[in-house]
């Protein structure tokens, strides 16, 4: 297990008693929701959407990292479309993803260069590795 030398920021946040389908708020304000269960009727979002969302931007900075080093130039509509599966298994419930990587006008051998890197470097890609399935496609 890696250890961190220095802490660059830490994200809080309070999740009511309702857990799946109660709200959650940062302690900053800034992100204040409310959760629903996945495939309810609920007006909320989800753990799993809200994974998504963070591991989709994640992965894009570690691309650009990845391009800078690598002197790529990046389009303007990169896209990282990712999709959170909650679901049951021997054993109880799991997740698995996929990555599905836009990045227009890109070789795709390039691109495949830079999607590595970034899954190599991205602290979310870095979580999840060994612990559930992962697929990273680009489109």
């Amino acid at each position: 297990m890696s250890k961190i030398d220095k802490v660059l920021y830490t994200g809080k946040t309070r999740t009511s008693s309702g857990g799946r389908d109660g709200e959650s708020r940062s302690d900053d304000g800034r992100l204040d929701v409310k959760l629903s269960s996945p495939g309810s009727a609920g007006n909320g979002t989800n753990p799993e959407q809200l994974f998504a969302a963070g591991w989709s931007a994640c992965f894009i900075g570690a691309m650009q990292l990845a391009a800078r080093a690598q002197k790529v130039a990046l389009p303007a509509d990169l896209a990282v479309n990712a999709e959170v599966d909650l679901g049951t298994g021997e054993g109880g419930y799991f997740l698995q993803a996929r990555l599905n990587v836009s990045l227009p006008g890109v070789e795709r051998d390039v691109a495949q260069r830079l999607v590595d890197t970034a899954h190599q470097t991205c602290p979310y890609s870095k979580a999840t590795r060994g612990n559930i399935d992962v697929t990273i496609n680009i489109v």
